[in-house]
């Protein structure tokens, strides 16, 4: 019975832990805060719950997978999950308004013809063919398989099958997503739709390859999920999972080194000295924290750089008098008025906070969320650059609310409080620094987008969550964790689920 330290409470980690102690190790997980979740929080006031950390699940198969591996009870046996259909309204720049149904090509192309004009569906419903490919190319070496040793043809290789497009005399074929909304897509709606995917992980879609086709696809496939009682009650069933397989839980205890032997983990020790033996450690936390624990000892494989520079998310709050209509749609995408602003704003040289966000308002269908039928929780959130504090969150958030007003109106009139999660919020609970968000793995790009390794230079040693291979994002944390208990458990030939 091996002894595993695990450093960190959030979803990656929790999800190894699990798998760990179903495998037979001794796992005790240490956390810095005094909850366990990662990002994945939650705030109660006034009889009013809301999630600060993502509000919707897609790709729910990676938690229903660890529920079946470590345990009787499957996932829909610890928590509400339902679809949420319609996917999405989303209101763009010129006031036109579409909602989109969830996972179904046929009612999304039906839907963007009848908003958009005859054709916009075919060509969305066109992409998302050429997306499933995209998505069948790389579905296992960026999230089912631990990062290959000869990680570069990943980072070469661009798997979009991009349409050739002639201009000029010249042909051309779409590199980025951007490129993919001039070429392919060639309506500025359109354009808007596929760029706010990249958007919400914290992408510039002028730059990101064209491989995050895989985005949009994934929601239009698997659909998209929400837990009644908020996102939060996810990171609770893991938790209890955890502690059902003996895993044992250390809060408050914030690893200060990982202590190594002969370039061999030892264990992992505490401001007051103290240390606690282990044969593996998995660390679940950002690159540089890990630089930290290590003093400078090498430890990444592969040379792929952790990704940096990305920007975080600020969280509007919003207790409102008066119940949710009728029809009303769990998730409206409000885009910006001047989406090159917007984006130039966010990824230029000096980022600042856009006078025109893009916010996504979120407006659950839960009476856990509220006192009350005669009253709302409605949650804004926009993406904003790491660090974004004090006086300009405060401007910021009211930006956004005038924005969400053209989805909801009259929400300053219903507005009872609010309270905003800053860059700095997610910093306390996450350890990045300036609330970083990480984007999930991608490919090309010369393997910008890639993430490290889950295996380290260090015996022993293994990192897991959004910060390392396959990246950021719930599916994402939670095949992480499931990487990690492969490797750990039958070595480094493990080569993921079939």
């Amino acid at each position: 019975m091996a002894r595993t330290a695990v450093i960190g409470a959030g979803m990656g980690a929790m999800a190894a832990a699990a798998r760990l102690a179903v495998a037979g190790h001794r796992v005790t997980v240490y956390e810095r805060t005094e909850t366990y979740g990662g990002a994945l929080r939650g705030v109660e006031r006034d009889g009013f719950r809301f999630d600060t950390g993502p509000a919707v699940l897609p790709l729910p198969a990676v938690y229903r997978d660890l529920f079946v591996k470590t345990g009787k009870r499957q996932l829909e046996d610890c928590v509400d999950l339902v679809q949420v259909d319609p996917a999405a309204r989303h209101v763009f720049a010129d006031g036109t308004e579409v909602t989109l149904p969830n996972a179904s090509r046929a009612g999304v192309v039906a839907a963007l013809d009848e908003a958009l004009g005859a054709g916009a569906g075919q060509r969305w419903g066109d992409f998302l063919v050429r997306a499933r490919e995209t998505w069948d190319r790389c579905r296992r070496p960026l999230l089912e398989e631990p990062l290959w040793p000869n990680w570069q043809v990943l980072a070469e290789r661009e798997p979009y099958p991009a349409v050739p497009r002639k201009r000029l005399l010249r042909t051309r074929r779409a590199g980025t997503l951007a490129e993919i909304g001039a070429l392919e897509l060639r309506d500025p709606r359109l354009a808007a739709l596929l760029d706010s995917h990249a958007l919400t992980c914290g992408l510039d879609p002028r730059t990101a390859p064209a491989g995050a086709a895989v985005l949009p696809y994934m929601e239009h496939a698997f659909g998209l999920w929400y837990v009644r009682g908020g996102l939060r009650e996810l990171a609770r069933a893991v938790y209890e999972r955890c502690l059902e397989r003996r895993v044992e839980f250390v809060l408050g205890a914030e690893v200060t080194r990982i202590a190594t032997a002969d370039g061999t983990v030892t264990g992992v020790e505490f401001a007051d000295g103290t240390v606690a033996d282990a044969e593996f450690v998995v660390a679940g936390v950002p690159p540089q924290t890990l630089d930290g624990l290590l003093g400078g000892l090498p430890v990444r494989e592969g040379g792929v750089p952790p990704q940096r520079g990305l920007p975080s998310r600020l969280t509007v709050l919003m207790a409102l008098r008066g119940g949710r209509p009728e029809g009303t749609v769990h998730r409206t995408v409000v885009h910006s008025a001047d989406r090159a602003a917007e984006l130039e704003a966010l990824f230029g040289p000096e980022p600042h906070t856009p006078a025109q966000p893009t916010v996504t308002v979120t407006r659950p269908d839960d009476p856990a969320l509220v006192p009350d039928t005669e009253h709302e929780a409605v949650t804004l959130t926009a993406t904003v650059p790491a660090g974004t504090a004090g006086g300009d969150a405060e401007a910021h958030a009211e930006r956004m609310i005038t924005v969400a007003e053209r989805a909801v109106p009259g929400l300053r009139d219903r507005l009872l409080w609010h309270e905003i999660r800053t860059p700095q919020d997610v910093a306390e609970a996450t350890g990045a620094p300036g609330g970083a968000v990480p984007a999930p793995t991608l490919p090309a790009v010369d393997g910008r987008l890639l993430h490290p390794a889950n295996s380290t230079a260090v015996e022993g040693l293994f990192t897991v969550g959004g910060w390392s291979h396959p990246g950021g994002g719930l599916p994402h944390a939670g095949m992480s964790g499931a990487l990690v208990a492969g490797l750990i458990v039958e070595g480094p030939e493990f080569r993921g689920s079939q």
